[in-house]
Formats: C-alpha cells, sequence, structure tokens
C-alpha cells in the first residue's frame, strides 16, 4: 500500500477505527472503489497501538505495520525507559521493527541506524520517521549479521530485540532459538560496540542467561502496571560475575517502584519469620522475576511468613515498599462460612493463593466465594505448616510515600 493513503482511504480509516475488523471484512464490497483490506489491516493495527503507542495511534498520518509488528513492539513507556540507559554519538539498532525503540533513541543519541529485514517494515519506518521529523535515524533494509559485517562505524550502544517466534509462529524464548541467535553474534557485536542492550522475553530464565551471555554488567525487570514485559541485559567487553540487578515497576500515575540487587546481597541476606502482624506485603512482579525473595525483607526490616510464600508481615507501616500493602484483618481456616463472615452477603473478594494447596479458581469453588469486592483473601501457609487465610483490605498509605524517585536505585538496596 502507498502512503500517504489517499483522502477517502483516510476517511474510512477514521469512521471505523473503533469497529470490529472482522466485520468491517465481511463488508467490503460496499466500498468497491476502496482498499479495504489493506484498510482493514491499518485499523487493525491501530487498534493494537492504541494502548503501546497511544502518540502514534493518535496521528492520522502514520502508517502502520501488519498488526502483529505492533504487537511485538516496544510500548511508549518501555521505549522510553530503554532511551534513558543509552547516550553518546552512534547506536545501532538492529531488530527495528515498527520504529518505536529507535525513534526514542535518537531523541538521546546523535546518529541511529535502524536494521530491519523487511523491506515492508523499513518503508514503513522510513515514511513514519520522515513525517515525525525525526531525520537522525538511517533506516537500511538488511540483515543484522550482514550490517554488523560491512558497517564501517564503532558504536556507543548495540541494540537487540530478537524475534521470539518461531517459523509457525509460536513463541520462543531461549536465546540460540531466537532470531538472531545473540549468542552467535556476540563476540562480533563486542567487537563492533562498547556496550550492547539486549531485550528478552520475561519467560527467559535470568540466572541462565546470565551463565549464557557471560558479559552481562548490568540488568533491568521491566513491569508496567506489575506486569513484566521485558527484561534488559547491558553487556560490556570484560566477562562479568554477578551483575546488579534493577527491578523496575513502571506505574499508570507515572511514578515507579525500584528494588536493587545482585546474587551476593541475596545469599547473605537472612530471613525472619513471623505469624501475621498488622500489614501484609506482596513483592510486585519484577522483584519477584528478579530473584529477590529474601533481601526484599531485610531491606525493608519485614518478617517473612513462611519459607515458600514471598509475603512479608510487620507491625508498623513500610509505605515504601515496592508491591502491594495490605491491613490484616483476621487470620482464618480456609473455611467458606468462617470466610464469608468477614464478607457481606454478596462473598465477594479477591482472592490470591501462595504456597497454597488450592489454586484460586479450587480456593473459590470450595468455598463459594466469588471475585470483587474490597476486601482481599491471601490463602497461604503458615509457620506451622498449616494453611491459612489473611482476611485483608488495602493499607491506606501516606500522600506520594510509595513514589520512588525518577533517578536510579541508591547502591545498596531500595529507591
Amino acid at each position: 500500500m502507498e502512503f500517504p493513503l489517499p483522502e477517502a482511504a483516510r476517511r474510512y480509516v477514521a469512521a471505523h477505527l473503533h469497529d470490529d475488523p472482522a466485520h468491517l471484512a465481511l463488508q467490503a464490497r460496499r466500498h468497491p472503489g476502496l482498499p479495504v483490506p489493506e484498510l482493514v489491516r491499518q485499523i487493525q493495527a491501530r487498534q493494537k497501538a492504541q494502548s503501546k503507542l497511544p502518540a502514534w495511534a493518535a496521528n492520522p498520518d502514520l502508517a502502520f505495520p501488519p498488526a502483529l509488528s505492533v504487537e511485538q513492539a516496544s510500548s511508549e513507556r518501555t521505549a522510553t525507559f530503554k532511551a534513558g540507559l543509552v547516550d553518546g554519538e552512534r547506536l545501532a539498532d538492529l531488530t527495528g521493527g515498527f520504529g518505536a525503540d529507535a525513534a526514542h533513541f535518537a531523541a538521546r543519541v546523535a546518529q541511529v541506524d535502524y536494521v530491519e529485514r523487511s523491506p515492508q517494515l523499513a518503508a514503513v519506518v522510513r515514511y513514519n520517521f520522515r513525517l515525525l521529523g525525526i531525520d537522525n535515524v538511517a533506516v537500511h533494509h538488511a540483515d543484522a549479521l550482514a550490517f554488523l559485517k560491512a558497517t564501517p562505524h564503532h558504536y556507543d550502544w548495540i541494540y537487540l530485540d530478537p524475534a521470539r517466534r518461531d517459523t509457525a509462529s509460536r513463541k520462543i524464548f531461549r536465546l540460540t532459538d531466537c532470531e538472531p541467535d545473540v549468542l552467535h553474534l556476540l563476540p562480533l557485536l563486542l567487537h563492533k560496540a562498547d556496550r550492547v542492550l539486549l531485550k528478552t522475553s520475561p519467560m527467559l530464565d535470568i540466572e541462565q542467561a546470565v551463565q549464557e551471555l557471560k558479559h552481562v554488567r548490568r540488568l533491568w525487570v521491566l513491569a508496567l502496571d506489575n506486569e513484566v514485559k521485558e527484561v534488559l541485559y547491558e553487556l560490556g567487553p570484560e566477562p562479568a560475575v554477578d551483575p546488579e540487578r534493577f527491578a523496575l515497576n513502571l506505574r499508570r500515575d507515572g511514578t515507579r517502584q525500584e528494588f536493587r540487587l545482585n546474587k551476593a546481597r541475596e545469599a547473605r541476606a537472612v530471613p525472619r519469620y513471623a505469624e501475621a502482624q498488622q500489614f501484609l506485603y506482596e513483592p510486585n512482579a519484577a522483584v519477584l522475576k528478579a530473584g529477590a525473595f529474601r533481601s526484599i525483607g531485610t531491606a525493608f526490616e519485614l518478617l517473612k511468613l513462611h519459607q515458600h510464600s514471598h509475603l512479608y508481615t510487620s507491625a508498623t507501616l513500610r509505605a515504601d515498599f515496592p508491591g502491594r500493602i495490605f491491613r490484616v484483618l483476621a487470620v482464618e481456616k480456609a473455611d467458606g462460612a468462617a470466610l464469608k463472615a468477614h464478607l457481606g452477603p454478596e462473598a465477594r473478594a479477591h482472592v490470591t493463593t501462595r504456597n497454597f494447596p488450592d489454586s484460586v479458581a479450587d480456593f473459590r469453588l470450595r468455598t463459594g466465594i466469588r471475585e470483587g469486592g474490597d476486601t482481599y483473601l491471601f490463602a497461604t501457609t503458615d509457620l506451622r505448616g498449616r494453611p491459612v487465610v489473611l482476611v485483608c483490605e488495602k493499607a491506606v498509605l501516606p500522600s506520594l510515600a510509595d513514589a520512588a524517585p525518577a533517578g536510579p536505585a541508591p547502591s545498596g538496596g531500595v529507591a
């Protein structure tokens, strides 16, 4: 499809931007003068972009690739964070895709080389960047390995986000299965750049990745609104053993939670245990993915409920804890009648199971408790090995007390 779209095509996209693409495709015969299948694909891609890339989705002049390329692109929030990690004169994005990362890198680095092996994607990005006035990105339609071998430049940074789908479009996550194969490319990458920034799937085991890559200087576990979206690894020329880890949760209100650790500090941390006290703490998903099962408790002077529960408690409020905080109202047996006495006639509550025999679905089926309401039930195991349910409500936090500063975490612990 040629861009910019003709006026009639633009009007069609604008008029049907919130409609069901499958329904639009069935009605294609009503618009004989328009390439409806292509326009439906534009609509589908824009719909995918509305939550990830709202500024681009709201721009009626931009071109969009197939929806899968938008789905695989970084969001504005994660791309902005990554751009804050880089600087210098020249960066190469070897897996350019829809260009969200390259566009944000361009605001931090003097010259960006965007590399993409799909000619259609490269053409879309070239058109969009010209439209957006991003003039310090050179678009290269090339294979990453061929580009690296041919380029005369040495880079301050090389960025890679390897494709994580196989030829049958199934999701994959092992480094050797992704394209390009970073482990195979690593010597050339480190020869061509001072530093490499690698994005991987949240499903990839961090310990395995650090062991295989061998050159990880720092890594970031990045979550949006408590859902881990990606793990970032900074690689340098010298081999490294125990990289610093940053667990970050970027929240919708613009604040962020951050916790900093490494394996040595995690191993030295000695948890203390207790029965549930006045407050209950559930670490956010980034903290758990980063492996902070012991040091998170000692850093905030919290007591752990059980070795395998990863739930923490205290008698006084720690409002800066990177996760959810609750006030404990009661501790009950896993008995439907006893629990419903706390819930009112509709018997609704939010349920979490940690180190507990039942899944959430099984727990609801057995107790008859439905989803909803203002009460939170944590089904877990206490110090004596007994299944218990903590009846909780969200803790009232001092204004802004749990908002982390925008800068990096101070050395040795938390931010």
